[in-house]
């Protein structure tokens, strides 16, 4: 019988194409199992899934009429435990009580290799 070991899921929700194809690449490099939306409605039908993800990294301004705040909210009413990773390249127009309890941010232009790093920190250690 073959041991499988589930990899750490991330749900990355970014409407630019560019920047989403980045970090997605890089975090399916490092071992992640990654899942794209490019808008809140469609990261929620992720979320919902049998197999939901272990960290939400979401841009905070969305295209739509979700914003990467309000799906956090609404991700840690579906999943309680998820991780939640905001990043943003204007981040005057967000602030702390927009967050949702533990969750980090980062402004843009970031590391890729710093978000591998945060969500390495923020998993809970295998057994």
């Amino acid at each position: 019988m073959e041991n499988k070991v589930k990899r750490a899921s991330v749900l990355v929700v970014e409407d630019e194409w560019l920047v989403s194809d980045m970090i997605s690449s890089i975090l399916e490099h490092e071992g992640f199992e990654v899942h794209v939306a490019s808008n809140g409605p469609e990261a929620l039908e992720y979320l919902k899934s049998e197999t939901p993800p272990d960290v939400l990294f979401t841009d905070i301004n969305l295209n739509g009429k979700m914003s990467g705040s309000e799906l956090a909210q609404r991700a840690r009413k579906l999943l309680p435990e998820i991780r939640v990773l905001y990043a943003s390249g204007r981040p005057s127009k967000f602030d702390q009580e927009s967050r949702v309890p533990g969750s980090s941010f980062l402004p843009k232009p970031y590391d890729p290799g710093e978000v591998c790093r945060w969500i390495a920190r923020h998993l809970p250690r295998a057994a």
